[in-house]
């Protein structure tokens, strides 16, 4: 179960810091990982994550009958939910959601930053036509400076979603991040697998992880003699 952080009580969820988890981020943040074990490794933290962050929506009771002819009382996940991915990279979110809930609805949004402006612009949005009686789950593996959250959240709220029914899903968080949301939209949840020290001035975080996209993806790649890898 997650961990919530000092200090942002009920607001950042952080996974429980075992040496497990410590032993995949040492992987994924290696410079010389290859692709492979970056995305093999990247796939059972963003799985954690998703548990993590389904655990935070609303349960309600379920009774089942056991093969020995007793009642369970259980418990199911209440009102209907969907994920969001924020593309391109939180699309690398969505296998790992889908391996918990296969039957799950997943929508998109594309939002880039101006690179002049470095200001976010809304490019696509495409989810579920009955979004606002949902619960979302926000996949994006990065929360830098919290820009394109804000923007993601905008897009959300715009549709009919209450800020208190949004999860954000991040592997890696920026403290900076973290505060923008929290001051914008306070009824955010965040669940991530680390807080990082801070940005550089280049907003990449320390100690950081590089561009998760490109890692992911495989654009970071520089092409063989004899051609793509």
């Amino acid at each position: 179960m997650a961990h919530t952080t000092t200090g942002v009580r009920e607001a950042v969820h952080l996974l429980p810091q075992t040496n497990q988890l410590r032993a995949l981020h040492t992987v994924i943040r290696d410079r010389h990982a290859d692709r492979d074990q970056f995305v093999r490794t990247s796939g059972r933290i963003i799985r954690q994550l998703v548990e993590a962050g389904l655990e935070l929506l609303p349960f309600e009771p379920y009774d089942v009958q056991t093969p020995v002819g007793r009642t369970y009382h259980g418990l199911r996940i209440g009102p209907p939910f969907c994920g969001v991915a924020i593309a391109r990279a939180g699309e690398s979110m969505e296998a790992g959601l889908r391996s918990v809930v296969p039957a799950v609805r997943i929508g998109k949004i594309l939002i880039q930053r101006d690179p002049a402006t470095k200001q976010p612009h809304l490019h696509y949005a495409k989810l579920p036509t009955d979004i606002a009686e949902r619960h979302v789950l926000l996949l994006d593996p990065m929360l830098a400076t919290g820009g394109t959250a804000l923007a993601a959240i905008g897009v959300l709220t715009g549709r009919g979603v209450p800020e208190d029914r949004i999860v954000m899903i991040n592997l890696l968080s920026a403290p900076e991040g973290i505060a923008a949301v929290r001051e914008r939209n306070p009824g955010v949840r965040m669940v991530t697998s680390s807080v990082e020290e801070r940005l550089n001035d280049n907003a990449y975080m320390l100690p950081g992880i590089g561009d998760f996209g490109d890692r992911w993806f495989g654009t970071d790649l520089v092409p063989t003699a004899g051609g793509t890898p």
